[in-house]
């Protein structure tokens, strides 16, 4: 079947007001896309402001109007290769995935295979939603590699327009377990601290003023000693925000080889990746409008973290 060209229409605000056009079409959601991307379809005439061709660099004002038109996408060349997959939920519009820690979820330098776009185009025979790009089928939203849990992929177009509306109005439930080192000293809390890139570590994210905003909620579920685990359910999507927000706090993630350096202390057991895993995720289906909720069990290498915690403790 022939896909078709998609259309996309937005207002600029006052709070982006003076933004390149390139950036802020970058930071949308849907369709998402990187900003060289943006930037060879501005380039083409296929982005616009107030219906007028632009350049990547273009300064937008207070109630512009910016619109885009996407091409049909390229046919991909990628091979499919069937890797079992963990569903969670599945039906013709959409696929509900427990993706194991240390897979990749698309294609990358470094990462030219075995990824999950990979196994989905095996999975779903072909049949995924064509918005994200030839390398990003399906993908509505992403999980670091070392990160576990629940992803919902689109099969189709209008499915991942929906789910994506969903993401920006934050409607979509997401609720994540993390394996922290330390004793928070409440039992809950909410950490709303915006979250930029870091200025000379360009793969580190990193509170900062001039980031954009960004909300977790947590509360602790259990307490092992030297560490906790906590329940962080997250208000907005921004990159590596629970490792962020758990460092912010003072109890990085266990493992997290990034934000959580110097831990553990000789003794203590040693994560071979970041301990977190996306646990729960609820959402409104494409075409149903009925809500969807799955869990993803947690995974054997949180278990045995806690035993392991244990047999520390009692060592002692």
């Amino acid at each position: 079947m022939k896909q078709e060209s998609a259309d996309f229409s937005w207002r600029v605000g006052a709070h982006d007001a003076r933004d390149r056009l390139d950036v802020w079409l970058s930071k949308k959601e849907s369709p998402k896309l990187s900003r060289s991307a943006w930037q060879r379809l501005i380039r083409s005439g296929a982005a616009r402001i107030n219906g007028k061709t632009a350049l990547p660099n273009s300064k937008l004002t207070a109630g512009d109007e910016v619109t885009a038109v996407l091409p049909p996408p390229d046919k991909t060349s990628m091979i499919a290769e069937e890797i079992p997959l963990h569903v969670l939920f599945e039906d013709g519009d959409i696929v509900v995935i427990n993706k194991p820690a240390g897979m990749v979820v698309h294609p990358g330098a470094g990462h030219r295979a075995g990824t999950l776009v990979h196994a989905l185009l095996y999975h779903c025979a072909g049949r995924l939603s064509g918005i994200g790009g030839v390398e990003r089928p399906g993908l509505v939203h992403r999980l670091d590699a070392e990160t576990s849990g629940c992803l919902v992929v689109a099969k189709n177009d209008d499915a991942h327009q929906s789910l994506c509306a969903q993401f920006k109005a934050r409607s979509v439930e997401k609720i994540y377990l993390a394996w922290v080192w330390g004793d928070p000293r409440r039992p809950s809390g909410r950490i709303e601290a915006a979250i930029g890139r870091h200025p000379i570590h360009r793969k580190k994210m990193g509170v900062s003023g001039r980031g954009r905003a960004a909300v977790t909620e947590w509360k602790v579920l259990e307490k092992r000693g030297v560490a906790s685990l906590l329940e962080c359910r997250i208000l907005t999507g921004r990159t590596h925000q629970i490792r962020v927000h758990c460092a912010h706090l003072g109890h990085g993630i266990a493992g997290d080889k990034l934000y959580a350096r110097g831990r553990p202390r000789p003794g203590l057991p040693s994560p071979p990746r970041q301990l977190l895993h996306a646990w729960k995720l609820s959402f409104d289906h494409p075409r149903t409008g009925k809500r969807i909720a799955v869990t993803a069990p947690p995974p054997d290498d949180f278990l045995a973290f806690a035993s392991q915690l244990e047999k520390t403790s009692l060592s002692k």
